[in-house]
């Protein structure tokens, strides 16, 4: 039986040899700007932005690069009821990001990025379930935002200018 054991984990060992694992390129993984950009947002003002940006950027330590963040939002009625009530609202986030280097004085990277979600209010007062499924939509779309914009970073060279 003992043998019978040993023999067993030598082949595991020996057929798992070739075995690659998904994210064994570590260069998607790293936000080449955490800790060494100063961020700023302009435009709407969403508290999730700010709790999220030590999330994706981490304290300035180096002041390497300044990011400028420009939000604008757009609110489309796709529905209206027959008594003026909206039954369907979809929003548009626009974010405008701007890096640049304070090294080189000039802009390294510039991109727009659009999130997009509809609400539909459940009546035409204060609506808790509404109200709390907006403020949940908001939050997703900035952290998907965020999310693209930092992964856009790997596939660009942010250290020439545009």
């Amino acid at each position: 039986m003992k043998k019978f054991l040993i023999s067993f984990l030598f082949l595991v060992i020996i057929s798992c040899d070739q075995i690659e694992f998904v994210y064994d390129d570590n260069g998607n993984l790293e936000n080449p700007l955490y800790e060494r950009t100063e961020v700023t947002v302009y435009g709407i003002d969403t508290a999730y932005v700010n709790s999220y940006l030590p999330v994706f950027f981490g304290v300035n330590k180096n002041n390497e690069y300044r990011l400028a963040i420009n939000i604008d939002e757009e609110k489309t009625k796709l529905s209206v009821e027959k008594n003026q009530a909206v039954s369907n609202i979809r929003y548009k986030i626009k974010f405008f990001y701007s890096l640049f280097s304070t090294e080189k004085n000039c802009l390294t990277f510039e991109k727009q990025i659009l999130s997009r979600f509809t609400v539909i209010p459940k009546s035409s007062g204060y609506d808790f379930g509404s109200d709390t499924s907006l403020e949940q939509n908001y939050e997703n779309a900035i952290n998907q935002n965020l999310n693209n914009f930092v992964s856009l970073l790997g596939t660009v060279d942010i250290n020439d200018c545009l």
